[in-house]
């Protein structure tokens, strides 16, 4: 089975990094590197269930790695934390 490589940012230094967390925060956030999106879509594009993403989008809001504009319905997108992509060496 081929495993897709974590992204960076969904290592949280505030809970248990487990493998179906890391691949479904991975998925998410590859999402909000393409675009700003709400949870729906979101959970439409990955196929995690709508509660997952939203579990997922509040744990990665906890760290400053994305937030939320509006009001009834949220549109996601990454901070500038968020954004850092690593760099090689350093």
């Amino acid at each position: 089975m081929f495993r897709f490589p974590n992204h960076h940012n969904a290592f949280l230094s505030l809970k248990r990094n487990i493998q179906p967390g890391l691949s479904a925060r991975t998925k998410i956030l590859s999402v909000l590197e393409a675009r700003v999106s709400t949870a729906r879509k979101i959970s439409r594009e990955t196929g995690l269930s709508y509660k997952s993403v939203l579990y997922h989008l509040h744990l990665l809001e906890a760290e400053n790695i994305l937030h939320h504009k509006g009001r009834r319905i949220y549109v996601w997108e990454l901070t500038g934390i968020g954004q850092q992509t690593l760099i090689a060496g350093k």
